[in-house]
């Protein structure tokens, strides 16, 4: 059944949770271990119904925001996902006192527990409208965003739709996309401003309701972060800034050079003066090397992209009123993941499918749990997969980009490199926001800046004022949407360099590595799951350091000028 067909109904959450605590109730009064384990199954099979109505809607919503049907069934969700929530934690809450512990822990892994433990601390009856305002604000940012209609050079166009402008070779052309982008923002400004204060206060509230000194602490425990703190990320950022900045100012200064600039200005989002590479087809094209690069690659990938296709389970090009971005869901009761992206015809239409095809893959590898815990890991171990196998790809990247091949490559691993002080940014201006959630939002840009500064210093921006006082993260949705989610980016992309680093050694030994890691989807932890793989923990002192002098020595052996 394709997608399209899937049946979507509004679930009936009062009979839902009707239902949902007649089984809890049998799963509390259990005499047997076979009792409570039957109604165990019976549980996730009825939250799997449910949360599979809710990911349908939310796909076929961000797929077109204005949607008036999914719309309201948008609101629905951010009006009924707290109650869900709190029907979960109840069930946590019975299933860590349960009196057959052990052997539901021996039947269905220690990780479940863990994740229960730390998810009863994030929920009480207290916060339910807290949450739903919380919903209602980030889909507010969601929608806002998704409504961009800019003028530019005699057409309408999306926020994604600007994208190939700002990587013109032309940079008159760069300058004036980069401004039409920017000025949507800025004239957003005081609306984006709002709506973040409000996030941060209902943020910090529900913190202290909850017993804990800030939001950090609770945003910690929501991304279920059982074996790390932010300690261990504040140590990380700090490897960072000690052994990738410097590469990362070294990359750009070469860039400054290929392009014959005085100096790199916001709107130069050009690689090379003969242009960034791009894909040599349209989406259909780029689709039909994907899937013979995946026939390739393995037989689970070419069983994985063929169901994918058979399915209809992609909706990959931008169009007016799609949410921006790109994102992998999943339905449940179908077992099947869904890829939303926005090509736009950059090389970036390649990244993201990729990116987004680790996501599905690693679904798909883990779609018989019956625990619906363990179909996802946490969001760190979960962007390994996606990250990693944009490097799978390499052995296959010159169908896609041709003559363009070795410029990708390049761009490629250099932007990995570029991106993490940008990604631990992100983070450390977050953990200053809600360590300090009375600032102002004149406050909050300045401390952006600084951060900007410290992690990002070859960005300038003095020809733009919104972006000198700090503008730039308005942007970036995580920070509205999924608070100190972005900081697994970074941490994952030192997994997936090591992938990289693997696979030029012994490319077998990688991949086996990789569908160990896909395989055991959510059951273990992030730091669990990076040492069932092989791999070194990024929290580990020296692991920056030895992996960032293979990549600048194949950096350096590019003589970029000639691309």
């Amino acid at each position: 059944m394709k997608f399209q067909d899937y049946v979507y109904e509004r679930p009936d959450m009062e009979r839902f949770r009707r239902e949902f605590t007649a089984l809890l109730e049998r799963f509390t009064a259990a005499d047997t271990f076979e009792e409570q384990n039957a109604a165990f199954e019976a549980i996730n099979a009825a939250r799997t119904e449910v949360s599979s109505m809710l990911a349908i809607a939310r796909i076929r919503y961000t797929i077109n925001t204005a949607d008036p049907f999914y719309k309201a069934e948008q609101d629905f969700i951010d009006e009924q996902s707290p109650v869900y929530q709190g029907l979960i934690t109840d069930f946590y809450k019975a299933l860590t006192e349960s009196k057959f512990r052990d052997r539901l822990e021996a039947q269905w892994g220690r990780q479940l527990f863990a994740t229960a433990e730390l998810s009863q601390k994030t929920f009480a009856p207290a916060i339910v409208d807290d949450l739903k305002e919380e919903n209602k604000k980030t889909s507010e940012y969601i929608k806002l965003v998704a409504s961009a209609k800019i003028e530019f050079d005699g057409q309408e166009r999306t926020l994604s739709q600007l994208s190939p402008f700002m990587q013109s070779t032309d940079r008159d052309t760069r300058k004036r996309a980069a401004d039409a982008r920017y000025s949507f923002f800025e004239a957003n400004e005081e609306t984006v401003d709002g709506i973040y204060d409000e996030l941060v206060r209902l943020r910090t509230g529900m913190a202290r309701k909850l017993g804990y000194r800030n939001f950090i602490e609770l945003a910690y425990a929501r991304m279920n972060r059982t074996d790390y703190g932010p300690e261990q990320a504040a140590a990380f950022r700090k490897q960072v800034l000690e052994h990738i900045v410097p590469v990362a100012s070294e990359l750009s200064e070469r860039r400054r050079i290929r392009l014959g600039l005085d100096s790199l200005r916001y709107y130069d989002g050009l690689s090379f003066l003969t242009g960034n590479p791009t894909p040599k087809g349209d989406p259909d094209w780029i689709v039909a090397q994907a899937k013979a690069m995946y026939a390739d690659m393995s037989p689970e990938t070419d069983e994985f992209f063929r169901f994918m296709l058979d399915n209809g389970l992609m909706d990959l090009e931008s169009k007016p009123g799609k949410r921006v971005g790109g994102y992998c869901s999943y339905i449940g009761t179908h077992k099947a993941p869904f890829i939303f992206s926005n090509f736009n015809g950059t090389s970036h239409d390649v990244d993201v499918l990729t990116h987004e095809a680790g996501h599905a893959f690693q679904a798909y590898m883990s779609r018989d749990f019956a625990v619906p815990e363990y179909m996802h890991p946490t969001l760190d171990a979960c962007e390994i997969h996606s990250m990693s196998m944009e490097f799978f790809a390499w052995p296959w990247i010159g169908s896609f980009f041709k003559e363009d091949t070795d410029k990708y490559k390049y761009s490629h691993l250099s932007g990995a490199i570029t991106f993490i002080p940008y990604g631990v940014a992100v983070d450390e201006f977050q953990h200053i926001v809600y360590e300090h959630p009375d600032m102002t939002p004149a406050e909050r840009k300045k401390a952006w800046r600084d951060v900007e500064r410290k992690y990002v210093p070859s960005r300038v921006y003095d020809d733009m004022p919104f972006l000198e006082r700090g503008g730039f993260w308005h942007q970036q949705q995580h920070i509205f949407k999924s608070p100190f989610y972005y900081i697994d980016y970074t941490l994952a992309q030192i997994c997936a360099l090591q992938y990289w680093k693997l696979a030029n050694d012994d490319r077998d030994s990688a991949w086996s590595s990789y569908i160990r890691l896909c395989r055991a989807g959510g059951s273990d932890s992030f730091t669990g799951l990076v040492k069932l793989a092989g791999l070194r923990s990024p929290f580990e002192e020296g692991c920056v350091s030895s992996i960032i002098g293979d990549i600048r020595g194949w950096l350096d052996g590019i003589d970029d000028t000639k691309l």
